[in-house]
């Protein structure tokens, strides 16, 4: 199938289509299937005691599946998010960003299954582990 979209091309669509949280994101790598996304972290996506928030790390996990899905198929603004599950395994580090690592597991005509892995930047053992489906528009 190859990449149709690549880290560049990925960054400028979600910038345009989705300027409330476009530039919370860099995506570092784009490979077949997979994406690797770092999750800027400012001041907005900490709780208190100055760790990141549950549904930070959830919006993270679904920009990575969502990004890896449009870097197989091109731009498609309407996949949409069928099913999420999502593991908090241990405490992020403080005020330090965030980077998922994505794999698509399958991509179909009309779903897409990924498998995201969530690590602090500068820690070996994972925060977080999701499981997400996207629904893929026709055609």
């Amino acid at each position: 199938m190859g990449v149709r979209m690549s880290a560049p091309d990925l960054m400028e669509f979600l910038e345009r289509e989705f300027p409330q949280v476009g530039r919370d994101f860099a995506i570092e790598e784009v490979d077949e299937m997979r994406v690797r996304v770092r999750l800027l972290v400012g001041e907005r996506h900490l709780r208190p005691g100055g760790t990141v928030s549950g549904p930070s790390i959830f919006a993270l996990a679904d920009v990575s599946v969502y990004l890896a899905v449009l870097a197989m198929i091109g731009p498609a603004g309407l996949a949409v998010t069928t099913n999420c599950s999502i593991d908090f395994m241990r405490k992020p580090a403080a005020r330090t960003d965030l980077i998922a690592d994505c794999r698509l597991l399958k991509l179909g005509r009309v779903l897409a299954v990924g498998d995201v892995l969530v690590h602090s930047d500068g820690m070996a053992e994972p925060v977080a582990r999701a499981s997400m489906t996207y629904s893929i528009p026709p055609k």
